[in-house]
């Protein structure tokens, strides 16, 4: 795990720009830094490196493949690079290998084969900067489903900088591409609306205009003299899912299960891999525990296990986890974190994310990050398997809401949603929702209109687009300025309602709100976080089966809980889930948090950022101290306004 940062045509001090690039993400990679360029400096790469797999400086990057065409600068890991490495060996493709790091496999394959049949071939997580000295072409990849972050995009024109306007820049943190020499993207308003509904920006788009996040399962290509560029895609979880639906499972959900266990003991057994401690977070939930205990199955030694115990009962699963822990015999740590130590972690977290970012499970998770870190340098996580195994308790609701909904004549749907949706501006949440639901077209835009936050009137000027100086790179986008996935979904899609509704979450909230945010608060304590479900084979099996073994009424994750309960009793774990949550709400109504809060909400400072109307603000402030209402909206404005103050003092 490490980061990345680098760009093309500088005409500047290079290496203090780069320097502070690199610095700006020491907390990615604390074990060493080092940079790569062009003998003419027109390609510049830098990275830091958190050393996991080979310890000693064979292992340090940026590296030049033996050949000496290609330099590499990459963040990740390749979990079969091992049989990656004998495959060159075998076909007499690779040398003597100067160490054991999986950069160095990656880099001699791609030489043999070519990059993007290695990203074919290669299972892992990954952002991947790759210079071709030859064709002079720099290549940047993202591995299939999104877990290690990549930004890139041109810098705008600046009176005081005029010499680097339309330099190309990239780099794993958005802060550092933030800190260079007179930045001055201005805030990319299109997307305000999106944020507003959601809590955060999706890929493509990020906060800056021209800035950009390389979506998973893509490469893009920039070559001499870097002006244009090219985007493909070597892996598309959509075609992935439609293919899957198409080649079903053909086996009974028995033979389904032991399937799921092999493939999952697998990708486990990879990622346990590591020169340094592994350990894994483990909370009362069907999918931590099953990774925990098919690490535990596999393991000659006892398993570090880690969970964060709640001061309130209702959103403490502490006790229930170590009684899990108990059972598989792991090495158990549990801490109980205070209010305060919560609390403190807030004014933290612009810095983490670098742009607005509000899923307020980034607390608690930064935390059991933290606690984790004291103790081991890898820790593997559960995530994926709710929007895989049809874990989500509303992909069953929207479905039966949409099969009553869709018995009513579209000629009463149209008004009376019409009407309903006056309520948002009473603060009728409830009835604002039923409005919105009441006018969907289709499941797929049910679900869309079920995830939109209420308050989109807040964005004073999100119509109001600045100069346009970045015609060429938008052009490459496939979707038009501010839509996502979830708006561009074709409807029925896959045969299932809810596969369909899976896979929404597959292509945006998976990877723009839950990995985004495991890996920024991880890596902000400099831990590496690596999610077995989501390993290329598990993804493509998940997809082939029958939406039966995965969900039955109320009950979802059936093929999972069937390999779980060959490990731990069905007893234990059938029990409420409370989330991974914080009584976030209750702190903002308390002195220390309201007075930051009434602070970020200033009128003055509204008007004088033009962004929100102050008024709007001030009435949604106000509900939501005396109704308790407009929870989301304000916590996502709250965190903008953070980023915002943030972002004037240079994050």
């Amino acid at each position: 795990m490490c980061g990345i940062a680098g760009f093309c045509n500088w005409k500047g001090d290079w290496e203090k720009n780069i320097g502070r690039m690199c610095d700006r993400m020491r907390h990615r990679g604390p074990d060493g830094s080092g940079v790569w360029a062009t003998e003419d400096h027109s390609v510049v790469l830098g990275h830091r490196r958190l050393a996991i797999v080979d310890l000693s400086p064979a292992g340090a990057q940026p590296m030049v493949s033996r050949d000496g065409r290609y330099v590499i600068a990459y963040n990740g890991e390749i979990y079969n690079h091992t049989a990656i490495r004998k495959k060159l060996q075998a076909e007499k493709k690779a040398a003597a290998f100067r160490g054991s790091s999986d950069t160095e496999t990656l880099l001699e394959a791609i030489a043999a084969y070519g990059f993007k049949d290695v990203l074919k071939m290669a299972k892992g997580m990954f952002a991947i900067a790759l210079y071709d000295r030859e064709e002079r072409t720099l290549f940047l990849a993202r591995d299939r489903v999104g877990e290690k972050p990549l930004f890139y995009g041109i810098l705008k024109d600046n009176i005081n900088n005029r010499e680097n306007d339309g330099s190309f820049v990239f780099a794993s943190d958005l802060g550092s591409i933030a800190s260079l020499d007179g930045f001055a993207n201005p805030v990319n308003v299109d997307i305000l609306r999106n944020y507003m509904r959601y809590g955060y920006i999706s890929a493509p788009f990020s906060v800056y205009r021209g800035i950009w996040k390389l979506e998973p399962g893509k490469i893009l290509k920039v070559k001499a003299p870097f002006d244009k560029a090219e985007i493909e895609t070597y892996w598309s979880m959509m075609e992935t899912a439609v293919i899957g639906q198409k080649e079903l499972f053909g086996g009974s959900e028995e033979e389904a299960a032991w399937e799921l266990e092999r493939l999952l003991r697998e990708s486990i057994a990879g990622q346990m891999v590591a020169d340094v401690p592994v350990g894994a977070f483990l909370s009362a939930g069907i999918d931590s525990s099953t990774v925990v205990a098919l690490m535990q199955s596999q393991s000659g030694r006892r398993v570090r296990t880690f969970t964060v115990g709640m001061w309130e009962e209702q959103f403490n699963e502490a006790p229930v986890a170590k009684e899990i822990a108990a059972h598989l015999g792991t090495d158990h740590t549990e801490v109980y974190i205070t209010e305060e130590d919560a609390r403190k972690v807030i004014p933290t977290l612009a810095r983490m994310f670098g742009e607005p970012f509000a899923d307020s499970s980034q607390i608690p998770t930064h935390l059991v990050s933290r606690i984790t870190r004291e103790n081991v340098t890898v820790s593997l996580s559960g995530d994926g398997g709710d929007e895989l195994f049809c874990g989500y308790n509303t992909y069953y609701s929207i479905d039966r809401i949409w099969n009553r909904v869709r018995k009513i004549p579209g000629a009463l749907r149209t008004p009376a949603s019409a009407l309903l949706g006056l309520a948002s501006y009473t603060g009728n949440a409830s009835m604002a929702v039923r409005g919105r639901l009441l006018g969907a077209k289709s499941i797929e835009d049910m679900y869309l209109r079920s995830e939109i936050g209420e308050g989109l009137n807040l964005i004073g000027k999100a119509e109001k687009r600045g100069d346009s100086e970045f015609g060429l790179w938008e052009e490459m986008q496939s979707k038009r300025a501010g839509l996502t996935w979830m708006d561009t979904y074709p409807a029925g899609l896959l045969e299932e309602p809810q596969n369909n509704l899976m896979l929404m979450d597959l292509l945006m909230y998976h990877p723009d709100d839950i990995l985004n945010k495991v890996d920024r608060t991880a890596m902000a304590v400099s831990l590496e976080t690596r999610v077995p479900m989501l390993d290329k084979d598990v993804v493509e099996f998940a997809w082939r089966l029958p939406l039966a073994y995965k969900r039955d009424g109320g009950v979802g994750k059936k093929v999972l809980r069937d390999v779980l309960y060959r490990y731990v009793p069905r007893e234990l774990m059938d029990r409420p889930k409370k989330g991974f949550s914080i009584p976030l709400h209750r702190w903002l109504r308390e002195k220390e948090l309201r007075d930051w809060a009434e602070g970020l909400l200033d009128p003055s400072l509204l008007k004088e950022e033009g962004l929100f109307d102050a008024t709007a603000v001030k009435k949604l402030w106000d509900d939501y101290i005396v109704k308790n209402v407009w929870k989301p909206q304000i916590w996502y404005i709250l965190m903008f306004q953070e980023w915002a103050r943030k972002r004037k003092i240079n994050l």
